[in-house]
């Protein structure tokens, strides 16, 4: 037990950090000011981690968090702090990896950019469900589990995922399916279009389908019915699409069930206006976007660009990003299905790449990062929503002949401590030979 301990600072994954003994402390849903009662629940070598037992005094950043199942749900981790202090911290977390890890000057990290929105930011969620005695529980894992913590309002979904959630459970519970079905995915796009896939484990979709087409459709909902890989989709009503609309003038842009887009669409707007913004005064020729998803930087650049090649190994999204093209009468792009590494050497063949944008899972892109270290495009934008990834990512072509112009923090999921970003490196004049191992 550690009877007092002051929070200093928060770290990236949303922990509090405090000192004692010497060694560096963790404890969750902690506010930097705090002071801490705690009980160690983990010993290391070089830090510990706690959980609070009672808060001695209370941070002038704490606030009363928004949402009853606040701690329980795995969702959040700063609902507790005020929004403010939430984007000062992030700014802050995210300059430390960028010029602690990457030796960068503290100048070239821009300010944080703040969603428009705290609350109800999310376009798409997942719920989980749960059969119980008591009746069907959908929600969201707690936190560190598999445990559902059913909720009845999520403060950070948009209201109509709020309202789709209430009446799946009440179409799902007490039926036979009602612990069949793990899964709900709900969506919601910029004209207000609501799109579910619900997850079935019982190979026969059929009967599901039959019993919720009716009420999808007098609700207006586009709904599918999976069952296994997300190959598996079975369209029920609805259409296939939720519009996004990006750039100006816009472009609306569909994507399919099982595609991907930003869950804060007006923060992707931003970041869209902001990847314009930086190449509208030396538009580009050629540009490679790898993990291009359905169109969503490719389009709005090709707009300024000679040319633009979209990548991605998900064959429906290029499917879209063909569709999103002629729909927006834009002839200078080209889409095709692949992975991302091996693709700049294969179009670099071709020609010359002025420009790569790449925008990968958090996982990050180490291994096209090591490429484009040796296809050498005059300029790359790396779209990011996993700092430690993206910092490991840019050291190879830190250290093989590019420099960091620029690197912006956005905050597209308020009360996480998720961190989106956006970084431009420039290749360095002069010959480079080889690329140095990193």
């Amino acid at each position: 037990m550690i009877e007092d301990l002051y929070i200093e600072a928060v770290a990236y994954g949303g922990n509090g950090i405090g000192h004692y003994c010497g060694k560096v402390v963790f404890v969750p849903f902690v506010a930097p000011g705090d002071h801490v009662r705690c009980r160690i629940v983990q010993q290391k070598k070089r830090y510990s981690e706690a959980t609070v037992e009672e808060i001695i005094s209370s941070s002038t950043m704490r606030i009363k968090p928004a949402c009853p199942v606040f701690g329980l749900c795995g969702g959040c981790q700063w609902q507790h702090l005020d929004y403010q202090e939430q984007c000062v911290w992030k700014e802050r977390i995210f300059r430390d990896f960028v010029v602690r890890k990457l030796g960068a000057d503290p100048g070239v990290v821009l300010p944080i950019m703040p969603s428009c929105h705290q609350w109800e930011y999310r376009s798409r969620v997942q719920f989980k469900c749960l059969n119980t005695p008591a009746g069907l529980q959908v929600g969201f894992y707690r936190r560190g589990s598999h445990f559902v913590v059913p909720v009845s309002h999520c403060p950070v979904i948009h209201p109509a995922l709020n309202r789709a959630r209430e009446l799946f459970r009440a179409w799902i519970d007490k039926t036979p399916w009602a612990g069949q079905v793990p899964q709900i995915d709900l969506a919601v796009d910029d004209g207000g279009r609501v799109r579910a896939v619900v997850h079935c484990l019982s190979g026969d979709l059929d009967a599901l389908s039959r019993h919720l087409k009716p009420l999808a459709e007098e609700a207006d909902f586009a709904l599918f019915v999976q069952s296994g890989r997300k190959e598996n989709l079975l369209h029920v009503c609805g259409p296939m699409e939720l519009i996004i609309e990006v750039d100006t003038p816009v472009l609306r842009l569909g994507y399919g069930p099982g595609g991907f887009a930003q869950i804060n669409l007006s923060q992707n707007r931003a970041m869209v206006r902001e990847v314009i913004a930086t190449l509208i005064s030396n538009p580009p020729g050629r540009v490679l976007d790898l993990f291009c998803g359905m169109g969503n930087f490719s389009l709005p650049v090709a707009r300024l660009a000679q040319q633009v090649i979209g990548v991605e190994s998900y064959r429906q999204s290029i499917e879209m990003a063909r569709l999103n093209a002629r729909l927006n009468n834009i002839d200078n792009a080209l889409f095709f299905v692949g992975e991302s590494f091996g693709a700049a050497s294969l179009y670099a063949a071709e020609g010359a790449i002025d420009l790569v944008i790449l925008d990968p899972p958090r996982s990050g892109a180490y291994d096209v990062a090591r490429e484009l270290a040796q296809v050498r495009p005059e300029r790359i934008l790396y779209v990011s929503c996993d700092p430690p990834t993206l910092s490991r990512d840019l050291q190879p072509l830190l250290h093989n002949g590019y420099r960091l112009v620029w690197s912006r923090p956005y905050d597209l999921f308020p009360h996480t401590h998720h961190i989106e970003s956006i970084t431009l490196l420039e290749k360095v004049p002069g010959e480079v030979r080889g690329v140095t191992k990193y």
